[in-house]
């Protein structure tokens, strides 16, 4: 396959998994009648993530008009309908107060131009609390905590370069060792250090050299697993490497596992059921490939640019 064609598929990918969200806004609704302790709380996770992988999506400028378009009518819908303007997330701060989910939920809406000063209130006071330092949580966790407070212009409560030399990559163990919660530490770990893919520079050499080692081979394994979740936040790695590799066959098999309508599966084939049972299977890898589609766009637009003679 030639340049041109690859990243034409991986483009592609993106687009319709763009296309599958819009369609299917209505499933990233919250559940305010749920257990006050934990539903509202949960439903955000989706719509966090919707908001991080929008503001990737108008960053790296690699959007179709139509793409741009519907990752910003997305964005309103979550911002107006989901969180009734950011009122649901000062709900859930109010609800608990040492819980980080609204205040995560929040930043990437908040770097987008949405603004709910109320919560901002909330969280500069649940911030100065010694639960919010204590809460206990993954090293990988962690690290994310710090690089979300840098961003809102917090002091983290613990400095990133000592959150990370806490994780399992920095350890940079035996690679066969990776197993699937394992891989989503890896995937992690590289988000948060790379700022969601902006900055690669932010993986430390070793850790660059690491990867770029034995990331072929676990592209290899959950490929042949079928795992398409994790097949998909890996390829996200591959981009923010300083030499990607945008290993065309991992594309390939990635790509004829997306439906026809967008939806990416997150393991094997589509469930079946009810719609927002399956939304609540699926919405994730489809967030996970349009992610990995701009990203690898971009580092292949980039790649054929520095190649294009003068």
């Amino acid at each position: 396959m030639t340049a041109a064609a690859s990243t034409r598929l991986v483009h592609t990918v993106g687009a319709k998994a763009i296309e599958w969200l819009y369609a299917h806004r209505d499933g990233f609704r919250l559940q305010p009648d749920a257990d006050p302790e934990t539903g509202i709380l949960e439903r955000f996770k989706p719509v966090g993530e919707l908001a991080l992988i929008c503001k990737v999506l108008f960053r790296e400028g690699v959007a179709g008009s139509r793409q741009a378009d519907l990752a910003r009518r997305l964005l309103d819908h979550a911002w107006r309908d989901v969180l009734d303007g950011g009122r649901m997330l000062v709900r859930g701060q109010r609800t608990e107060p040492i819980s980080p989910i609204p205040f995560e939920t929040y930043v990437p809406f908040r770097e987008l131009g949405y603004s709910q000063p109320e919560l901002e209130r909330a969280v500069r006071l649940s911030h100065r609390l010694t639960g919010w330092a204590g809460l206990e949580v993954l090293p990988v966790r962690r690290l994310g905590l710090s690089a979300f407070e840098r961003r809102f212009g917090l002091p983290p409560n613990l400095p990133e370069d000592e959150a990370f030399r806490r994780t399992w990559l920095a350890r940079e163990p035996e690679p066969w060792t990776v197993e699937t919660r394992v891989g989503y530490d890896i995937t992690h770990t590289v988000f948060h250090l790379t700022d969601w893919g902006e900055k690669p520079d932010g993986l430390p050499a070793s850790v660059a050299r690491y990867l770029s080692q034995w990331l072929p081979v676990w592209l290899d394994d959950w490929l042949d697993l079928e795992r398409w979740d994790l097949l998909g936040e890996l390829l996200v790695v591959d981009a923010c490497l300083p030499a990607p590799t945008l290993d065309g066959a991992a594309w390939e098999g990635f790509a004829a596992a997306q439906r026809p309508d967008g939806a990416m599966p997150a393991l094997r084939t589509m469930p079946e059921g009810d719609p927002q049972d399956v939304f609540d299977v699926v919405y994730h890898s489809t967030l996970v490939a349009a992610f990995a589609s701009v990203l690898a766009t971009s580092r292949a637009l980039g790649r054929l640019t520095a190649e294009a003679p003068a």
